[in-house]
């Protein structure tokens, strides 16, 4: 019988070897919260029971995760679960997870309304109190609108050669999903202005059309992706500012302008599946889940 925590600790480190490293690292944030829970001893999967899991999600809960943090850390054991059952390592349980929720939430409302999207759009005052960092963060948020609610891992992924006139073609960096979006003229502006302007490559590394990230890191490889989050991280505390300096009270993330502009479309009568597809999404039930609120 395989025991629990050595096993998703094995996993993970499977999962970074083949340079998944976003899906390592919720691996190891379940593992954590599993730990918390049933302290640092190891234990089998037998002992892992409905009454076990039902616990698990209570004590997320009363550690003040949401919903769907919840329902992250669930998935990712059952995923774990699944594999031991796969090599025999784990006797499978039928309905394991019957009584907890592994579902997705839209309670909470990601969408701006008109008037803060107005703010957003509207040009930061000549002032000392504004600085350079705050207005490039205004410009990418709100490029990221005029382009069809692009999200900030393909912004910052986006090449040079990715731009093709008046066109950007790229694919999703979540979904592979190959994307075309047509680039407006007040879009064009702004990319104009930020974009990336050195013309020294390193060999066999991305020339990336915004200096978001350096270039010197491969995708591929943990430094790359170290990187990126970095940024995103960056971007997001950026963004915090940008709102309060605005008087936007909503909560602002780098994911907020893709559901306002989804939401937007969906005022003015563009139809879901035009919606989904201006995404990137694969299935209009990620898109239903966007426009829950709506």
């Amino acid at each position: 019988m395989l025991k629990v925590v050595t096993f998703m600790k094995q996993v993970a480190r499977g999962l970074q070897m083949e340079g998944n490293f976003g899906t390592a690292h919720v691996y190891r944030s379940s593992l954590n919260a599993i730990i918390a829970y049933r302290g640092k001893g190891d234990f089998t999967f037998n002992e892992v029971t409905p009454e076990w899991i039902k616990g698990f999600e209570i004590h997320l809960r009363g550690r003040g995760c949401s919903w769907n943090t919840v329902s992250t850390y669930l998935r990712t054991f059952r995923a774990v679960y699944n594999r031991a059952v796969d090599c025999r390592g784990a006797v499978y349980v039928p309905h394991l997870f019957r009584s907890v929720y592994t579902g997705t939430r839209a309670d909470r409302k990601r969408a701006l309304d008109t008037e803060d999207i107005q703010k957003v759009f509207t040009k930061l005052p000549q002032s000392s109190a504004v600085t350079s960092d705050m207005r490039r963060t205004q410009e990418l948020f709100v490029l990221m609108f005029l382009l069809r609610g692009l999200p900030f891992v393909d912004l910052a992924y986006l090449e040079k050669s990715n731009l093709e006139g008046n066109m950007l073609k790229y694919n999703r960096a979540k979904t592979g999903i190959p994307m075309n979006v047509e680039i407006l003229d007040s879009a064009a502006t702004i990319i104009s202005q930020l974009r990336n302007k050195h013309t020294t490559v390193l060999p066999e590394h991305p020339d990336y059309l915004f200096y978001i990230l350096s270039g010197k890191n491969k995708r591929s490889d943990e430094a790359g992706y170290k990187e990126y989050q970095s940024a995103l991280r960056c971007f997001n505390n950026d963004l915090k500012s940008l709102a309060r300096k605005l008087c936007i009270r909503s909560s602002v993330t780098s994911y907020t302008f893709r559901h306002s502009w989804a939401t937007t479309a969906k005022y003015r009568g563009v139809p879901i599946e035009m919606i989904s597809e201006s995404l990137g999404h694969k299935s209009i039930k990620t898109t239903q889940i966007y426009l829950k609120g709506f």
